[in-house]
């Protein structure tokens, strides 16, 4: 895999000193251009990656390059390798780079670890089950094609994609993939079954996974359906609404994506929100409260 090709290289980097890309190359049984491709991963990275000019040419690097705060850095918040199948690796990896370390920073790299942990996950919901990440990761990382099959809905479709990245976003993950309509995202714990295919394909040399992630992202949020609500609150349910509540003349309005969203959101806020539009929230709120009192038992006394 790329990710374990990449720490070698490292490694080998750092023992040797200096070696050429053609090398490099044979060494990891792959060609010059992916040498060449790796070298600028890693630069781009941040690693200490050096190109050597001269007759014999090459790359070296030198890990003691790496700043203290650098060094904090990598040991404050390790990315979910084991969800994609690298934990074992990225844990090697980290002791390696530990023990390259001077002494002084691999203490402060060490107290970072004992003092911060990241935690991307989202209280009180379902986990996403993603059992095929680890096949998904792996086809990305080797740029082979993907036959999957996956939940649109109620039916079970079949897609052959050319996975380009993947991202977790709010503690779940998605694949953006290309295939014959067009550039896709999928959320990963929808695919049913997934199988690398022994053909690989061609990354777009212009494919920038940040860059398509935030205009994706961005196209997403505003085709959402939304319902405004306007409502009257307290000073305890206007601390708890959406961060995007708008005020006006002692009233809220504020932004759901569905009227079942809002009725859900703002049961729980009991007499601290009064709906006032639409009519057809406030008639369901309004019987929804009948039916628990009902169930309760509660009988009005005049």
């Amino acid at each position: 895999m790329r990710a374990t090709r990449l720490v070698s290289l490292l490694l080998l980097l750092q023992m040797r000193g200096q070696l050429t890309a053609p090398e490099l190359a044979s060494h990891f049984e792959v060609s010059v251009r992916t040498i060449h491709r790796d070298v600028e991963s890693l630069a781009a990275a941040g690693v200490p990656v050096e190109a050597v000019r001269g007759p014999a040419g090459g790359y070296r690097t030198k890990l003691t390059g790496l700043t203290a705060e650098e060094a904090e850095a990598l040991f404050v918040a390790p990315a979910p390798a084991a969800e994609l199948g690298l934990g074992g690796v990225l844990a090697n990896a980290r002791l390696k780079v530990l023990a390259a370390l001077p002494a002084e920073l691999q203490e402060r790299a060490s107290r970072a670890e004992r003092y911060f942990h990241l935690d991307a996950r989202g209280w009180f919901r379902a986990e996403d089950t993603v059992p095929h990440l680890p096949t998904i990761a792996s086809a990305t990382w080797q740029q082979r094609r993907l036959s999957a099959r996956y939940r649109e809905g109620p039916r079970v479709v079949r897609r052959t994609l050319d996975p380009l990245g993947l991202v977790l976003k709010g503690g779940a993950w998605y694949l953006v993939a290309h295939r014959s309509a067009g550039m896709r995202v999928y959320r990963v714990s929808r695919f049913v079954s997934v199988r690398i295919r022994d053909d690989g394909f061609d990354r777009l040399e212009e494919f920038d996974l940040a860059a398509f992630w935030q205009e994706w992202s961005r196209t997403f949020e505003a085709s959402r359906p939304r319902v405004e609500v306007t409502l009257r609150a307290s000073e305890l349910a206007i601390r708890h609404l959406p961060p995007d509540l708008q005020r006006g003349d002692g009233v809220y309005t504020v932004g759901f994506e569905s009227l079942d969203e809002a009725l859900r959101e703002l049961l729980k806020f009991g007499p601290d929100a009064e709906v006032l539009e639409p009519p057809e929230l406030r008639e369901r709120i309004a019987a929804t409260a009948s039916e628990v009192a009902d169930l309760y038992g509660v009988r009005e006394v005049r």
